[in-house]
């Protein structure tokens, strides 16, 4: 055998192991539990949102799913720890808007690049956010919420997680979209923020369900205006922002599934497939919409489409009310 056929058939035998190599990885995987982290404390909306769909996930892969909360910062103390980890598969994040979104822009300088360190893997679930009221305020309902804003420029203040959080850039575009002027009142976390939303201490507060579900349906806070395109399941009586005359204001925190840049394709496209299947049990379905979570299953592109037009809306609300965190 001559050189050259000796090296023609080197080339070939190669080529074959590594056409045999192919989805190789997703043959094998997982091996091990697999880590979600949630940027978020236990107990909030982010994190049953994770531990439901993780319990489910882990039912299908056979493996533990094991939540790991690493709260603080909006999420980027989780995002850099994601960011920097081994692209095995065996790590995970449930990545919202604020991470994927708003902080790209909202600051000059990130320790991850949400779009370079980061594969998204779909879509999870959304949760609309909707502006409540104390029960000693005197405002009962959305067009009076209206009118004591016309009314009243400046008087009233309003509570959020924080600033820069979806909830925080919501008012900014109801503000101007209605154009009313609020004094925000941001604080750290949304379970502050409610603790004295109930108390008193604050009038109004712009409340994602999940986070305030309970609150509302034993009647200690009043849901007066819901920001979503439709009228929210769960609180059939409470009216759009739509409704109101202002088309424009619609505004959720959503949640998806991603995974570090260097996680092999064909890990990525297992994941994938079974979180979307995960999210469409009817039992993970159900659970999530008595919390204030709307399931909203989408593959990896779907997602990307979505992001692409939410990256669009946002940026460009960001820019023209100037609201910075550096």
């Amino acid at each position: 055998m001559t050189f050259f056929r000796k090296l023609t058939t080197a080339a070939g035998v190669l080529f074959a192991l590594l056409l045999a190599g192919v989805g190789v990885h997703a043959q094998t995987y997982p091996a091990k539990p697999v880590r979600w982290v949630v940027g978020y404390p236990a107990g909030g909306g982010t994190d049953f949102l994770a531990r439901t769909v993780g319990a489910q996930l882990s039912q299908q892969l056979g493996q533990p799913v094991v939540v790991d909360n690493r709260p603080g910062a909006g999420a980027i103390i989780a995002s850099e720890n994601v960011a920097r980890s081994p692209g095995d598969g065996y790590t995970v994040f449930s990545a919202d808007n604020g991470v994927l979104i708003y902080n790209p822009v909202l600051y000059k300088k990130l320790p991850y690049d949400a779009g370079k360190d980061f594969v998204l893997l779909g879509m999870m679930g959304r949760s609309p956010l909707v502006i409540t009221a104390a029960p000693g305020t005197n405002i009962s309902d959305a067009k009076g919420l209206i009118a004591a804003l016309k009314a009243a420029p400046g008087k009233y203040s309003i509570a959020t997680p924080g600033t820069g959080s979806p909830h925080h850039l919501a008012l900014e575009l109801f503000q101007r979209e209605a154009g009313v002027s609020l004094l925000h009142v941001p604080y750290k976390g949304g379970a502050p923020a409610l603790q004295d939303l109930m108390g008193g201490q604050v009038p109004l507060m712009m409340l994602d369900l999940p986070s305030g579900i309970s609150a509302v349906k034993a009647g200690k806070v009043i849901p007066l205006l819901a920001l979503s395109g439709e009228r929210i399941p769960q609180l059939p009586s409470v009216p759009t922002a739509k409704e109101l005359g202002f088309p424009r204001v619609e505004a959720y925190t959503w949640q998806g599934l991603v995974a570090p840049a260097s996680t092999p394709k064909d890990i990525q496209a297992r994941l994938g497939s079974e979180l979307q299947k995960a999210v469409k049990e009817p039992n993970v379905r159900q659970k999530l919409f008595e919390t204030g979570w709307e399931a909203r299953p989408m593959n990896a592109a779907d997602m990307t489409q979505y992001a692409d037009v939410e990256r669009i809306k946002w940026h460009t609300l960001i820019k023209a009310r100037d609201i910075k965190l550096d």
